[in-house]
């Protein structure tokens, strides 16, 4: 499965570059540089956290671990709280006692929890209107909750059993509960604390993406430990080959998809910037959470609660495990997708339902 997807996203580059030499007519060659240029956002949002990884590691071996390894879990769990490509996977890695349970932590659960906690949730409740806040905490809420069922059929993927991975992700599964709730029930207290949040993680990538570059160019060590920011460039740069392919794949797919999507959405009503928020979500979240403004609203559900799996799939998420972990692909995919879906199925029938209630009433 990995190496077919290995060649798709070969034939992505093939489309994409044929493309480009022939003056960009279909489309394809504008993804494929579309791809490039993103390394530049990438490096930015995730080197900085890369090269204090270490320095992370070892502050909560001495703090965390320890309460981890009391409850019998692995501690590489921690890293799922950090997006995929924010460190989440370097963290998790470096905490793992067992190699499976921490690429399940730094790929299926960074790609999908981490990813909610760490990007959508604090640029989601920034960008959305204020009159939507309370749609796009219901549809955070729904995704949240549905989560396991993504998590489950990643972590069995990965070669975990079905007891190990339910228990190594209670700590995922009670926050996600928690955080649900919580932006459906106090969304202003939530909203502040996200952006507090949001706020520290950002500081912590400058500060050592800073210290970082200050290290490689003057070869002094402000502060020991730092990861090499030229090991973090590495990893970007394996990021944009791959995206040089995914973009290009992923316009086709959503070109090919277009027509039975919209299909779809206007049998279960829902407009055409609905279906397009969620094929371009899949590639990006943030234009999909711009485009939650012009949706109708179960499309607003919809869409919000199927990015809190899906989100990025196909650009830096799917760029990512192609690079640090091939082998895991097939987990990614199989959870975001599987997670993305449940999550979408339900948000419709919690839609009708409250159709259905409010024509009773």
């Amino acid at each position: 499965m990995n190496e077919i997807i290995t060649y798709l996203l070969a034939m992505g580059v093939l489309l994409g570059g044929i493309d480009l030499i022939l003056g960009n007519k279909k489309g394809y060659g504008k993804c494929m540089e579309d791809g490039f240029l993103l390394m530049g956002p990438t490096a930015l949002s995730m080197v900085g956290m890369i090269c204090l990884i270490p320095l992370l590691s070892k502050f909560l071996q001495r703090i965390i671990v320890p309460i981890f390894h009391l409850a019998n879990l692995d501690p590489s769990i921690l890293g799922g709280f950090l997006a995929i490509d924010m460190g989440g996977y370097q963290l998790a890695k470096s905490l793992e006692l067992d190699p499976t349970i921490g690429t399940y932590a730094g790929i299926v659960i960074s790609a999908t929890f981490g990813c909610t906690l760490v990007f959508t949730i604090p640029v989601g409740m920034g960008v959305i209107q204020v009159e939507d806040r309370p749609i796009f905490a219901k549809g955070i809420l729904i995704g949240l909750i549905t989560l396991p069922v993504g998590l489950f059929v990643g972590g069995v993927s990965c070669g975990l059993s079905a007891y190990t991975v339910i228990k190594e992700s209670i700590p995922i599964f009670l926050l996600s509960i928690v955080l649900g709730i919580g932006l459906f029930k106090i969304p202003k207290v939530m909203m502040k604390g996200f952006e507090t949040f949001s706020f520290g993680i950002k500081l912590l990538i400058n500060i050592g993406l800073i210290l970082g570059a200050f290290t490689y160019l003057t070869k002094i060590e402000i502060v020991k430990g730092l990861a090499p920011i030229e090991e973090a460039l590495g990893i970007v740069a394996s990021i944009g080959i791959t995206m040089l392919g995914s973009l290009p794949l992923a316009e086709f797919l959503r070109r090919l998809l277009k027509k039975p999507c919209l299909w779809l959405g206007n049998k279960f009503g829902m407009n055409e910037t609905s279906i397009a928020g969620l094929l371009i979500g899949m590639v990006s979240v943030l234009p999909q959470i711009t485009m939650v403004k012009d949706m109708d609203p179960l499309g607003k559900l919809v869409n919000i609660s199927f990015a809190v799996c899906a989100a990025s799939t196909f650009a830096a998420h799917i760029g990512f495990t192609m690079s640090e972990e091939p082998s895991a692909v097939t987990s990614l995919l199989l959870a975001k997708f599987v997670g993305a879906f449940v999550a979408a199925i339900v948000a419709i029938m919690v839609w009708k339902q409250q159709k259905k209630a409010g024509s009773e009433g």
